[in-house]
């Protein structure tokens, strides 16, 4: 499952799907145990010395203090016995672990992550291990903030305030999908460092706006919020059932300022702001998706690079403000991108600091935003 291409939650719940014997409890303790040996894969490695699925299951088991012996006897319906190889490196213990592996990341990632976090980046990547918050946007349209978190803590749910429109809950809370509150348009799930990325672009009623790479348009919502319904946004993507489902998102959020383009060509600038959500790594989303980083390769992060750089230089004609942005905690990805392209762009200068976020700095995802104006 690491080295494929779907996430890991959609995994388990085709996986479940297909094995109605599994029962509730079951399900819920197959579904940590996968995502334990995701976010602990390099320890668990080490541990046994090698990484197939058996041995990060064994090495799992160790770590909870469980009797191997006993469930690794082969009967029943249970695993193969251990085989002297497996008792051999039981037996062996802990070997004191390089830095990657205490950090849980790719071991050829390190100069890069060293780029971006110095000395802080064994704390830094140990934060991404940790299970993320569920974060939510109030919408303005339909709400203020007051009034979402009020009747959230009478339904019984755990809230606090974070950031300036954003209600915070605990790791695991279940969805709220369901909630009349979410299917009013009061919020969007949308996590605390999409959310000041959003309020950092400076969206204004009025505005003529590009969302170039607008997926499910979750920023697209923000910057509408932001300009109070008033002006156009063009949100594009090649993906039309991304589109689809920001055209569902949209009447929910009572917006009417959003207009989708399935992307061939940009649509005709020019545009006050157009915001690049370029396509990336995920290494920000490492906390709610712990494969991406096992599945990243260099050749697939090279891939990125050059697709950032060519959205760049499709938007730098289409507007006199542009924010390029990324859910990505890797400089080639973020600034090595924007001081290439200001280097070919000279017209462009930056009009504000980076936004880099994390989970042990700002206590959301993984995020980068550079903000650049014509001169």
């Amino acid at each position: 499952m690491a080295n494929g291409t779907e996430p890991a939650d959609r995994f388990l719940k085709e996986w479940f799907r297909t094995r109605r014997f599994a029962g509730s409890g079951d399900r819920r303790q197959i579904g940590e145990t996968v995502f334990r040996v995701l976010r602990h894969k390099a320890s668990l490695g080490w541990r046994m010395g090698r990484e197939g699925p058996r041995a990060l299951v064994i090495a799992s088991l160790l770590e909870d203090g469980a009797d191997i012996a006993s469930l690794f006897s082969g009967g029943g319906y249970g695993p193969e016995p251990l085989s002297q190889a497996e008792q051999a490196l039981i037996a062996d213990g802990q070997k004191p672990p390089p830095q990657w592996v205490q950090g849980e990341y790719p071991e050829w990632l390190e100069g890069e992550l060293t780029r971006r976090f110095g000395d802080a980046l064994l704390a830094e990547m140990k934060a991404f291990t940790e299970r993320a918050p569920v974060d939510l946007r109030v919408n303005t349209l339909k709400a203020n903030r007051d009034d979402v978190l009020a009747q959230l803590k009478q339904d019984g749910f755990d809230v606090s305030p974070i950031g300036t429109l954003g209600i915070r809950l605990p790791p695991g809370t279940a969805n709220l999908n369901k909630h009349a509150l979410f299917e009013s348009g009061a919020f969007e799930v949308q996590d605390l460092a999409a959310q000041i990325a959003s309020e950092r672009a400076a969206a204004q009623p009025g505005m003529r706006v590009l969302d170039l790479t607008a997926g499910a348009g979750g920023k697209s919502l923000a910057l509408a919020a932001a300009m109070q319904n008033k002006g156009e946004i063009i949100a594009c993507d090649v993906r039309g059932a991304a589109l689809a489902e920001l055209e569902k998102r949209k009447l929910r959020a009572g917006v009417s300022i959003i207009k989708t383009h399935i992307l061939g060509l940009p649509p005709a600038g020019p545009f006050d702001l157009v915001f690049v959500d370029a396509p990336c790594s995920g290494s920000g989303t490492w906390r709610r998706q712990p494969e991406l980083k096992w599945r990243l390769t260099q050749r697939r992060l090279t891939d990125l690079m050059q697709t950032q750089d060519r959205l760049l230089a499709q938007a730098a004609p289409l507007g006199g403000r542009l924010v390029y942005a990324t859910c990505s905690i890797l400089p080639p990805e973020n600034e090595d991108r924007v001081t290439a392209f200001l280097a070919k762009n000279q017209a462009f200068a930056r009009d504000a600091a980076d936004f880099q976020a994390s989970p042990a700095s700002t206590g959301s995802d993984g995020f980068y935003a550079a903000f650049l104006t014509r001169n």
